[in-house]
């Protein structure tokens, strides 16, 4: 790992804040009185795979920057429909409304403490600005010292000009930011701008065959706070 990195951007969803275990118990709920037969671990995964295809459209088909929170309902929307159940504006209500309760992976404040006495630490998200703020000042509780969202772009990361505008914003080279994301696509489209990456492997999920492998690669964020410190 290259010691130059004075900043370390931290993607928010599914890295810092837990989505699936956020989110599983308005899914369980919903499922068990509408549609018991479904699974709601399957009705994630559709979730969350959908809204990532959503965000790539978005950011391909260049009509207009539909926003994360969008991309999320859209997404929803359609695996309403995948699983046979009809998308009414309150199941969609019902399950959306989760998302403000986010909560952090366990681990991960104490972790923050730790890095802050040497890095500086900005959230870099697809998050909409305001929802993240949100998110930073009620669920994670933690004093980042800059919040950047990739609605200033108008694209999702991995598009390239999320991660150079944000080293831009914080006054640093490429070289001196180093990602920690929990989402491989994010590490590899950082390191494909100049930055460091870290993946945190929560998930024991491989990363892209590319050449802009993320130089370390974690457990979660005790590990990480180990290995950087």
């Amino acid at each position: 790992m290259d010691s130059t990195a004075s900043a370390l951007t931290f993607d928010l969803f599914g890295t810092i804040l837990d989505l699936g275990g956020s989110l599983r118990p308005a899914i369980v709920e919903l499922l068990e009185r509408e549609a018991p037969d479904r699974s709601p671990d399957s009705f994630w995964d559709q979730w969350r795979t959908r809204q990532r295809l959503e965000q790539y459209q978005d950011t391909i088909m260049m009509v207009g920057h539909a926003g994360y929170l969008e991309t999320v309902r859209r997404a929803l929307h359609y695996v309403f429909r995948l699983n046979e159940m009809e998308p009414t504006t309150q199941r969609i209500q019902e399950l959306m409304s989760a998302w403000q309760g986010l909560s952090p992976f366990p681990e991960v404040v104490a972790a923050l403490d730790r890095l802050h006495e040497r890095y500086r630490l900005v959230v870099l998200s697809n998050g909409d600005p305001h929802f993240l703020d949100h998110l930073v000042e009620n669920q994670v509780r933690f004093p980042f010292d800059d919040v950047i969202s990739a609605t200033g772009n108008g694209a999702f990361k991995p598009h390239p000009g999320v991660y150079r505008r944000a080293a831009h914003l914080l006054d640093l080279e490429v070289h001196q930011c180093l990602m920690v994301s929990a989402n491989a696509f994010d590490c590899v489209g950082a390191r494909a701008c100049g930055f460091q990456a870290a993946y945190v492997d929560r998930y024991r999920m491989p990363v892209e065959d590319s050449p802009f492998q993320p130089a370390l690669t974690v457990a979660d964020f005790t590990q990480l706070a180990d290995a950087l410190l």
